[in-house]
This record gives C-alpha cells, structure tokens and sequence, in this order.
C-alpha cells in the first residue's frame, strides 16, 4: 500500500488516507439577518464535491467562535444554533461518503473585520458590517489597518470560553475533528509571537507568558471536546522575520507542550503575522518545518504548502517528513485528486454508485 492512501488512526477516529484538504476561507456566508454566520449552498457544494473526490479528512475554514472573532462579516461561524443546524447537511454528508469532517475554530483578532479577498481585503467600518478588532496589543497589522483594542485579561478569558462553547457546538453539528487556529497572524498567533504581543502582563514577555493564552484555549477546549476525539493545532511555524517574531526552535518546544495538553497533531503553516516578509516559496517549501517537528517530538504533523503532485505527496509521507499533506488550492482546481493519486499509485477510494461509469 502506497503511504499516501495508508488509514491513520488518532485517538479513536480512524482517517481513510493521509489526502486532507485544509482550512480555505470561502467569504460567502451571509454577513447579517438570521443566517449570518452559517454555511449555504455554496459551502454544501464546495465540501461535498471534495469528499465524493475522495479526500480523506475535510477542514472546514475558520470558523468565527464570535461575531468579533471573523476575519470578514462573510465568514462562517459556530457561536448560535442556527449555525450548528447548517452545518449537520455538510457533515452527515461527508460521513456519508467515507471521509471524516473537521472544523477550525478561529479568532481572527487585529486581522479581523476586513473585506473580502477578491474585493481587496480592506478593513470594514461600521457602514459596511465591519467592527473594532481586537488583539493582545494595540499594535496595527499594517498601514491602513485599524490600531486593535488591547485585550483586558477578563475578555482574554471571554474568549477562551468561547473557543470552548463553539468546540461544544462543532460537536452538536456532527464534526469528529476540531482544529485551534494558532497560525497567520490571527488571534492566538498574535499572542504567541513577540512581534505582535508588547504585553508586560502574564499574557506577555516570556515564552510561558505568550504560550499562556493558546495553552488556555487548547485546556478549555480538550475539556469539553470528547476523550475519544482528535484535536488539532495550526501553527506558522516562523514569521520569516531575522528576529523579534516566532521562530521554528519556538515551534519544536510549542508541539511538545500542545502534546503535553492534549493535541494529537500540529498543522504546519508559516507566516501571516508580519505585512512584507520575503517568504521563499516553491514546491513544498513548508515541508521542512513539519519534517523538524516530527523529527525533534513524538507529535504527529500535517504538512502543507504548494504540494501538487502525486509523486511529490507520496515522497513526503514516505520519507517520514510528515503524516499526512494538506492540499489547497490543487484541491480547489481538482476536487477528484485523490481519487486521480490512487490510480495513479495503484490504490483505490470509494467511488459512489452514481459514478461507476467513471472506473
């Protein structure tokens, strides 16, 4: 058996193959009225169509544990039960195909309340459905962007409850996988990194000061989320800074900690935090630093970022780099490529009956 299409088992939900497809923010949600906040048709149809492709783990995009906590007032959320209700089509759906359903639960911070990507990305003021972002200082992401609130330590704890009350609604809606959002210069990257987090107080300075709050949010949520499910974390595991930011020595000592806490695997992403960085892109370039991790702990890891081809996929896994590849926007332009590597490498995913005809 190819290492691509090998089951993995965490905790007691077993994964049919290592093919995941991570978290992509779909900027469709309705932005107001009864419906903010929760998936429709094009999130129905986006989702499915992966699954029936044969993916084996689907991430649903970040998904705002508040109204505060999206990154636009187009983005999904799980802070009501209206919410929960939508998101039972997609996941009985998926579950119906063979693949397992994950959500990534998100506080988007100063990096909040901004338009829509194909729109520009722009912050939102109060005449476009935008709101006051928050953050660990009042530090702007970047010229242009609102200076964020600090965060008293009584909202810092407001939010951690939050996390924990949308990881029990993920459970409501039938999801099997939470994933934290620690990575991209969000929230809880925010607080991880010196260079967004000028704190003096116990949420600042040291490495335990600044780890303080993800620690909390992962504690709150692997107390309500069941013993026998997994739960992720997504970190950036460098600001591509040459100093003052998250490091990837900070990231092998971070995975040792979050598995310490209850993470069964690290999602490995970079970056995000700091506007302008020169960030080395190509074919894979994110795999070094999954590999790191899953060479320095006993953390399982996800590794992501320009990966495309079967060959490639299959190198990675084989090689020990990494236990499972997340692929994005290849999945985005073929929603059939794992079924595609499985015949490629001489493997099989289950077909549904409707589409025999294409064996």
């Amino acid at each position: 058996m190819s290492a691509l299409f090998q089951p993995l088992t965490l905790r007691d939900v077993t994964i049919p193959n290592r093919v995941w497809m991570p978290p992509m923010c779909q900027y469709s949600a309705a932005p107001e009225g009864p419906l903010t906040g929760a998936p429709g048709d094009w999130h129905f149809s986006h989702y499915t169509a992966r699954a029936t492709g044969g993916t084996g783990l689907i991430v649903v995009e970040a998904t705002g544990v508040s109204p505060q906590g999206r990154i636009s007032p187009y983005d999904l959320g799980l802070w009501n039960d209206t919410q929960v209700e939508a998101f039972r089509r997609i996941t009985r759906f998926l579950a119906s195909q063979g693949t397992v359903p994950a959500v990534q639960l998100a506080h988007a911070g100063r990096k909040a309340s901004t338009d829509r990507t194909w729109t520009g990305g722009a912050p939102l003021g109060p005449d476009a459905y935008g709101w006051q972002p928050l953050a660990p200082s009042a530090l702007a992401f970047d010229a242009g962007h609102p200076v964020p609130t600090e965060l008293t330590t009584g909202q810092i704890a407001e939010i951690v409850g939050e996390f924990a009350d949308a990881a029990r609604r993920a459970l409501a809606a039938g999801f099997e996988i939470v994933e934290i959002h620690g990575a991209h210069g969000y929230l809880i990257h925010e607080f991880l990194s010196p260079h967004s987090n000028h704190r003096t107080d116990a949420y600042g300075g040291s490495y335990e000061n600044r780890t303080r709050f993800a620690l909390e949010v992962v504690d709150a949520v692997r107390a309500v989320w069941p013993e026998e499910k997994p739960l992720f974390f997504r970190i950036s595991a460098t600001d591509w800074l040459d100093e003052g930011g998250w490091t990837p020595d900070d990231t092998v000592r971070f995975a040792r900690d979050l598995q310490a806490h209850g993470v069964d695997l690290l999602d490995v992403s970079t970056g995000g935090n700091a506007p302008g960085v020169r960030i080395p892109t190509g074919p894979g370039y994110q795999v070094p630093f999954a590999a790191r991790v899953k060479a320095e702990t006993t953390l399982p890891v996800a590794a992501v970022g320009l990966i495309t081809e079967t060959e490639q996929a299959e190198k990675i896994l084989a090689n020990g780099e990494a236990d499972a590849v997340l692929l994005g926007r290849e999945l985005l332009r073929n929603p059939f490529w794992a079924r595609h590597a499985a015949r490629r490498l001489g493997e099989e995913v289950p077909v549904p009956d409707q589409y025999h005809r294409s064996m």
